[in-house]
């Protein structure tokens, strides 16, 4: 058994961390990228476009983010498309993300009285500067402190790229806990850095929940 200080193991967990916070950062930016993109063609005026954007919504948030991940490294491999875990890997986060930030800005766009949308265009406004000047500003108030939070499960999601390969801070504790058959000190380290990383989100999103009154 290979002799392992307690600062051996941390540093071993931190440095692997990095690609968490990595993985984490680009499904956040891509799913907000797709996710954006469906928020738009589900408060579309055509019912086709609301049903195509509905249906990937309803089949990403339908089925276990471990299954996606499986479907995309392996499913792309048997059309003779070869991707690494870590282009799996953020594509299929970036996949899952997308669906529910759309379902969260949709709801918070949605949740605006739909007077403000009548009196917009009593005054003339075209579609694009009602949403410019008068919706989006106010959903984005309201969608903020849920977007933030959302973030917590993106980090928490990265662990399970670890199944297809991914040497991230959930594989590199497996790795670890290999090599040192400590799973207590090792598992302990690894929860305690994602909680390192997912509490001073859930700290900002109640935060900012506060601070922009969406409840009052």
């Amino acid at each position: 058994m290979n002799e392992f200080t307690n600062w051996d193991i941390f540093q071993a967990l931190i440095l692997a961390a990095r690609w968490t916070v990595v993985l984490s950062l680009i499904a956040f930016l891509g799913g907000a990228s797709v996710g954006l993109l469906l928020t738009f063609l589900q408060i579309s005026s055509r019912t086709a476009l609301v049903r195509i954007a509905r249906f990937y919504v309803e089949l990403f948030q339908g089925t276990p983010l471990l299954m996606q991940l499986f479907l995309v490294f392996f499913g792309l491999s048997l059309l003779g498309i070869d991707v690494s875990p870590w282009t799996a890997a953020a594509l299929a986060l970036t996949l899952f993300s997308s669906a529910f930030l759309s379902e969260i800005w949709r709801g918070c766009i949605e949740s605006l009285p739909k007077g403000q949308w009548e009196a917009s265009r009593c005054l003339g406004l075209s579609y694009f500067e009602i949403m410019r000047h008068i919706i989006l500003p106010q959903a984005l108030k309201v969608a903020v402190a849920p977007t933030v939070g959302f973030s917590v499960q993106i980090v928490k999601g990265t662990a399970l790229a670890s199944i297809i390969g991914f040497v991230e801070l959930t594989k590199a504790g497996t790795m670890l806990n290999n090599a040192t058959f400590e799973p207590f000190k090792v598992f302990g380290m690894v929860a305690l850095i994602y909680f390192l990383l997912c509490y001073p989100l859930s700290v900002a999103s109640r935060h900012l929940e506060r601070k922009l009154n969406v409840t009052g």
